[in-house]
């Protein structure tokens, strides 16, 4: 008696390959079905008796499987902006096609589109009070890369930590003169009054690991031009824990940002060329959709803003 599927299948398919008997005549006496021998036949002759060893029924395709257009949609959005699986959902709902973020997560890990980390991140639940627009505001200082013309160019940035609207300019400098120019040009363009901004530890922006040390009297030292500047303009002036960049993460983060989708990409000639493109780059920064805004825009977030702050004394007055 055959041990094996394999052994059983053989045991009827051998006769009709080696012509000792008919298939029609084999069909008479087997329990198998006449379809089923034919097959295994068909099998037999081209791959031999390994042929014959059973093989998965589960279907190569799935109903539910989503479709190779929209898959190659989500791959050219990801090549193309270089934006994450939530941001990619939301484009493709302005193209009427949903779909879950999730899903669009395991096409791109699929197609090996994500990032690899080495090691595993500990995730940290923060407890976050919503600011309003100008609470907080992040100035930081980012090396444009290589020279233009033999010159270092300096590109200050400022993003408010509510609604994320960015503000940069381009210097030849990193100075104070050029840190106070920035905050008065920032003042000057934000849609919003600034309350606060938060800056690292570098001498363009403090002396506190400088001029304190070097002060004759420690108990009133000599205040940065920065922090002079803020205080008779009414405005605070935070510092981040010394090594600690990351206490200035959403401006560093827009680095990254900056690095991957102009510098990386770009070659300037002249500095005029350098500072068109960073404008015009910082306008579209504005526009685009961020995950910590619920998929609005910084613009987006400030209009909505605006409207609530209006209606909210009619409410009342009602």
């Amino acid at each position: 008696m055959p041990k094996t599927i394999q052994e059983e299948r053989l045991r009827w398919v051998m006769p009709i390959a080696n012509k000792e008997i008919k298939l029609v005549d084999v069909v008479r006496v087997c329990p198998h079905s006449k379809r089923s021998l034919e097959r295994w036949v068909s099998i037999y002759k081209k791959e031999g008796e390994r042929g014959l060893i059973p093989r998965s029924t589960r279907p190569r395709t799935n109903s539910k499987e989503t479709p190779i257009r929209i898959k190659e949609r989500i791959i050219e959005i990801r090549k193309e902006n270089k934006e994450c699986a939530l941001k990619i959902k939301w484009d493709l709902e302005d193209e009427n096609i949903n779909i879950h973020e999730r899903t669009v997560g395991k096409i791109l890990k699929t197609e090996g589109l994500v990032k690899k980390y080495r090691i595993k991140r500990i995730k940290y639940e923060y407890i976050r009070n919503r600011l309003n627009p100008g609470e907080i505001v992040e100035i930081d200082v980012k090396y444009v890369p290589g020279k233009i013309a033999g010159k270092r160019y300096y590109q200050y940035t400022s993003i408010d930590l509510s609604s994320r609207w960015r503000h940069v300019e381009i210097y030849d400098e990193q100075s104070n003169y050029h840190s106070i120019a920035f905050l008065k040009k920032v003042i000057e363009k934000a849609p919003f009054k600034i309350k606060a901004v938060k800056t690292d530890n570098h001498s363009t922006f403090t002396n506190r690991y400088t001029g304190y040390l070097k002060s004759s009297d420690p108990f009133h030292p000599k205040l940065h031009s920065l922090d002079t500047f803020c205080s008779d303009i009414g405005i605070v002036h935070y510092l981040i824990d010394k090594g600690k960049p990351t206490q200035n993460g959403t401006v560093e983060r827009s680095h990254g940002s900056d690095q991957r989708r102009l510098y990386s990409q770009e070659q300037f000639s002249h500095v005029e060329a350098l500072k068109y493109r960073v404008r015009l780059w910082n306008m579209y920064y504005n526009d685009l959709r961020h995950c910590s805004l619920d998929g609005k825009s910084p613009n987006q977030f400030l209009k909505k803003y605006n409207l609530i702050k209006i209606q909210k004394p009619t409410k009342e007055c009602a």
